[in-house]
């Protein structure tokens, strides 16, 4: 027997299907030009900001090195032995401002360091200790980080507070290779404020391990009359 069809449920199909048929038939259609203008404007907003900053950032370490060039050429002139004390302090104060100028500059480890030497050389110790600090916080490396590490010894030595003397030397020497032509000087440093220091044992040692490290070592005739001063013999 045949089932008539229920008219209602018919009808309710034909809802469906014209609700779902154009759905399914429905295809991802492009964007409308005016976003494709508007995505367009803002990619090369985007590029040209990009392009911008780095030529902004290009200017500017231009600019920083112009400005230490012309600060470095005075200094220079300043770090002669025969120079005006008032030439070093036009110096120093050249690189006060370039410091305070470009704080973040990547030259600022070399220009830290060349501070502390002209403050140094106008005897004024503690200031050449906060520049010498400041390149080693700012990243000062290879030849810059050693003579940092000398310079905070030497200012120690020079206010005659030898034991931090002795540590600041220490530090270099462990930052130093032994084949490196900074390292005979440095241990003769440290071993030599140990010394004054009072820290016999530890100057002892600090003589007898340059001799070890550096048996050709140009100052061992030194060395070894430090070593008889303190009534131990080379070894």
């Amino acid at each position: 027997m045949t089932i008539p069809a229920d008219p209602d449920r018919a009808r309710g199909r034909r809802g469906a299907d014209a609700i779902t048929g154009p759905l399914l038939m429905w295809r991802p259609s492009r964007p409308s030009a005016r976003a494709l203008v508007v995505a367009g404007v803002g990619i090369v907003v985007l590029v040209l900001l990009a392009l911008g900053a780095w030529a902004w950032s290009d200017a500017q370490q231009r600019r920083v090195q112009g400005a230490y060039a012309a600060v470095m050429t005075r200094v220079q002139a300043a770090e002669a032995a025969d120079a005006p004390a008032a030439s070093k302090a036009a110096a120093t104060r050249d690189l006060e401002q370039l410091l305070a100028r470009y704080p973040s500059a990547r030259l600022v480890p070399q220009a830290a360091y060349e501070l502390g030497n002209l403050r140094f050389a106008l005897q004024q110790y503690a200031a050449a200790r906060s520049a010498y600090e400041l390149a080693l916080q700012r990243g000062a490396g290879g030849l810059v980080r050693a003579l940092a590490r000398s310079g905070l010894g030497r200012a120690w030595e020079a206010e005659r507070d030898f034991a931090r003397a002795a540590d600041a030397y220490g530090a270099l020497v462990k930052d130093l290779d032994p084949r490196s032509f900074l390292y005979e000087d440095a241990l003769m440093d440290q071993a030599r404020a140990l010394e004054l220091a009072g820290r016999k044992p530890e100057a002892v040692a600090a003589y007898q391990r340059l001799l070890k490290d550096l048996p050709t070592a140009r100052r061992a005739d030194e060395v070894r009359m430090r070593l008889a001063t303190l009534g131990t013999a080379a070894r």
